[in-house]
């Protein structure tokens, strides 16, 4: 799921890649949980297995960590981004992160019974990243994938989508997009819960300031942006005074090593 395209594309994705840790306190702060149904079919293959050692690969600020821990998985964090983890190491100090990335994950073979990724299996480099994830699995392990998706189907969501574009921004995959595979693991399964986050307009503002694509565009065009998208929702009905409920789904796909 890297860029494709030309170098122009290429440089831009990476950049998106690498953007978060100037936004990790406000990402630890405003960006959405995982739901908790999502998480346990993720890991419904170890159910024999009484608390799992669960991998949060490319864990940020550990936003599915905590969704692991409230399942009873016993959780280990890899991270590439400094600002990142020092906010996962402030909300769970108790907990071991190590510096890392997908392509080169700094644990030995056979070490967790799941790795799993929240918002950042895109990121990865698949032909080097898969065959890392295999090796640190334990035999009748699982990898999962998670994301976080606005719903669309939701006319005022819809048009915030439209307004929330960037020049940074790209198209989303289309719904029938074919899963990814390597021969290393068995056929992706997917499946789709439910999801919501209690927001206000400012505080929605800022959860969409964390977004890669207004984050690496130049500073007037963020808060151009940022300006754009605060007046829109302070003109809807069902956003512009107080609390509201900003509805997503948390898509999943998962995979267990042949």
């Amino acid at each position: 799921m890297r860029g494709n395209g030309d170098s122009a594309e290429r440089e831009r994705w990476a950049r998106r890649a690498t953007s978060f840790g100037t936004q990790a306190a406000v990402y630890a702060e405003h960006r959405p949980d995982y739901a908790v149904a999502a998480i346990r079919w993720a890991l419904e293959p170890l159910a024999a297995i009484e608390a799992p050692a669960v991998l949060d690969l490319g864990a940020g600020t550990g936003k599915l960590t905590g969704g692991l821990l409230a399942v009873g998985a016993e959780a280990v964090a890899v991270e590439p981004d400094a600002s990142m983890r020092a906010e996962f190491v402030r909300r769970y100090p108790a907990l071991t992160i190590l510096a890392g990335t997908a392509e080169e994950i700094p644990l030995p073979d056979d070490s967790v019974d799941a790795v799993v990724a929240g918002q950042a299996f895109h990121w990865f480099e698949q032909s080097r990243a898969f065959p890392e994830i295999a090796r640190v699995l334990r035999p009748g392990g699982v990898f999962a994938a998670f994301w976080n998706i606005e719903d669309g189907t939701t006319e005022w969501v819809a048009g915030l989508q439209r307004v929330a574009r960037s020049e940074a921004s790209t198209t989303p995959p289309p719904p029938d997009q074919p899963l990814p595979g390597h021969p290393l693991f068995a056929p992706f399964e997917k499946a789709v819960f439910a999801h919501a986050q209690r927001r206000t307009a400012d505080s929605l503002v800022e959860t969409i300031g964390t977004h890669s694509h207004t984050v690496v565009i130049p500073a007037d065009q963020r808060a151009a942006l940022l300006r754009r998208i605060r007046d829109y929702l302070r003109a809807r009905p069902e956003t512009a005074a107080g609390e509201f409920d900003y509805p997503l789904h948390t898509e999943v796909i998962r995979a267990v090593p042949r």
